[in-house]
């Protein structure tokens, strides 16, 4: 017989509670998108920031933190029944019925009013309306509407994910740059090539969800093209900052060698695809993002 399970202590339930709450916001993703804000920041200020630039960096960082942890949250409300349904994400608790939608939506709220107004009074309103405007376009254009209809939901939703840069750049500003711009770019294209390899090797689940992922509906082998050929074209707009002057030659160095090894990954995928593979291409282009962003980093304070 198996021992009956011990019931929770009153300050274990309510750590469990708070690890709930915590696995709505989708802890990894929020940090890279203020990985790739702060970035933002830091390029928009020449040389070395100022304590009171550093203090509005800190302020716009946590604003958009909460108000991206919100959308992730309402996304989770979305997506219960497709979350369920998926190896992925399973495990979130909405999909296992642990907290419920208005628990979780109460959560959404208050973090999304709660970042909006950092942002706002403390930042400044033009990053506020388009952090609002990057969560209306996360949360229901992309989640709602493009997701469950047409197989380009990455292509076209992937204007919300690309806009951390763009936020973290008027936090410091004021306004939209060129430069801002391009980083956009960059994510953008950087967005189908990776999820495509993750949706590769999660195909049946995405096939039993019932959301018209590329793999689903036009098939492995044309998805392994289209990563290929994606890769290419970011390769491309990672020379940008150099090409603008925005950095020197060791962001070059480093974009040229990550883009050719993201190639290279496509390629073999391309050639010879396997599970493993898709999973290991998926997991270099969040070392590439990183790296390449990290290299602008350096480039900007050392060079």
């Amino acid at each position: 017989m198996t021992a009956p399970s011990q019931p929770l202590s009153p300050l274990a339930a309510q750590l469990s509670v708070v690890r709930q709450f915590n696995a709505l916001t989708k802890p990894r993703v929020i940090q890279l998108i203020v990985f790739c804000a702060l970035i933002g920041m830091v390029l928009a200020v020449p040389g070395v920031p100022s304590w009171a630039q550093v203090g509005l960096a800190a302020l716009a960082s946590l604003g958009i933190w909460l108000v991206a942890a919100a959308a992730a949250a309402f996304n989770c409300i979305v997506e219960q029944r497709i979350d369920a349904k998926m190896k992925r994400t399973s495990w979130r608790p909405t999909a296992r019925g642990e907290l419920s939608n208005a628990q979780t939506l109460l959560f959404s709220a208050v973090l999304g009013v709660i970042g909006s107004a950092i942002l706002y009074f403390w930042v400044n309103p033009l990053t506020m309306w388009l952090t609002f405007a990057t969560f209306v376009g996360y949360a229901v254009i992309y989640t709602v509407i493009l997701k469950p209809l047409t197989p380009q939901n990455i292509v076209i939703g992937g204007a919300s994910g690309a806009m951390p840069p763009v936020l973290g750049w008027a936090a410091m500003t004021g306004d939209v740059g060129p430069e801002a711009l391009i980083l956009f770019l960059i994510i953008f294209l950087w967005t189908p090539p990776h999820f495509w390899a993750l949706a590769l090797y999660r195909v049946e689940d995405y096939r039993k969800s019932g959301l018209p992922m590329l793999p689903v509906t036009h098939g492995s082998e044309f998805t392994r093209l289209q990563i290929f050929l994606y890769t290419w074209v970011l390769f491309a707009a990672c020379l940008l900052p150099f090409m603008v002057g925005m950095s020197s030659w060791l962001y070059l160095a480093a974009a040229v060698v990550l883009s050719l090894w993201f190639c290279v990954y496509a390629w073999r995928l391309m050639r010879n695809y396997s599970d493993a593979l898709a999973r290991e291409t998926f997991r270099f282009s969040l070392i590439h993002l990183s790296a390449l962003f990290a290299a602008l980093l350096l480039d900007h304070y050392l060079l």
